[in-house]
């Protein structure tokens, strides 16, 4: 949607505009936390605030950058969004419970035994139900929020059942960003539901060397098959042809999805622009990587060898 929605409307039409944007947006001059001494919120909200930043930053850096560069009146919401997908994708997050998936690295192997996880997933239930009561408990995710598990260790069956939990996850967090920035429309519903969906699956592949070092494996089952390819072939980081071809169609099917999502971008409104900031990065990760070099997949994805910031 990058090159369909961004050159549209000129919000963001090259990388090199989105360098400056965030080197814009994050000088002292502008930091995205300061606020006006009419409106100084109490230390404990600043606090909050500072702790949903950091914790993004950390683990979320693109939604971090992404988060930068939405208006100020939705940036907050959108820090505080992210910030509960990361404590939830800590606890590996059930798709029956909830609908946010953090987009890193870590998803299924952030918790050493299910009975943490399952702790986490509880706590959070709880503070849901509380922060409906108006009465959020004194934690920074939650106090930010305010203004059953999904622990198996196994590849998905198929590519359907990684797009369907990547709508339930990431589709739903753009749905959020959608709404924090007061946009209601169809098209729009309609390109996040693509976006969302390529995500998921871009960050399946992401992962693969995180998880393949820690001999685990994820990608879609009916692919691998259909190539020849075996879990113990991503685990030793094997070079054949089949490990490519796995990569490359699982990745073909995200591009369809940006495709299909790009098609709506004379439908979308303009102010829905920085809710799909994050194609930036998908595109260049499918284009400039993995079309032209299927085994990258295998390499660990630093952050400094991404093309922003």
């Amino acid at each position: 949607m990058a090159a369909g929605i961004s050159a549209k409307h000129g919000l963001l039409n090259s990388k090199t505009r989105l360098n400056v944007a965030f080197h814009r947006l994050t000088s002292p001059s502008t930091a995205c936390v300061q606020r006006s001494a009419s409106s100084a919120t109490s230390d404990a909200q600043q606090h909050n605030e500072k702790f949903c930043l950091d914790l993004v930053r950390s683990r979320d850096y693109e939604g971090f950058v992404s988060s930068l560069l939405l208006p100020e009146e939705a940036r907050r919401s959108s820090l505080a969004l992210r910030a509960f997908n990361v404590e939830l994708a800590q606890a590996v997050v059930s798709q029956t419970f909830v609908f946010l998936c953090v987009f890193f690295h870590k998803v299924k192997d952030s918790v050493s035994q299910k009975s943490i996880g399952l702790m986490r997933m509880q706590f959070w239930k709880t503070a849901i139900e509380e922060i409906y009561k108006d009465e959020p408990p004194k934690q920074p995710v939650s106090s930010e929020l305010w203004r059953e598990k999904d622990l198996d260790d196994r590849a998905y069956r198929n590519l359907q059942e990684l797009e369907t939990y990547s709508e339930n996850t990431q589709s739903s967090l753009i749905y959020l960003l959608l709404e924090c920035l007061g946009v209601k429309n169809v098209h729009a519903d309609h390109a996040a539901s693509h976006i969302g969906k390529a995500q998921g699956i871009v960050t399946c592949l992401r992962a693969t060397p995180y998880h393949s070092s820690r001999r685990k494996v994820y990608l879609p089952m009916d692919i691998c098959m259909l190539h020849g390819a075996s879990q113990e072939d991503f685990i030793r980081g094997s070079r054949e042809p089949s490990i490519r071809d796995v990569a490359y169609d699982i990745a073909s099917q995200a591009h369809v999805h940006l495709e299909h999502a790009r098609s709506f971008s004379h439908q979308v409104p303009a102010a829905a622009t920085p809710a799909f900031l994050q194609t930036v990065v998908l595109e260049d990760y499918l284009q400039r990587r993995v079309m032209k070099s299927p085994t990258f997949v295998l390499d660990i994805d630093k952050r400094q060898e991404m093309s922003v910031p």
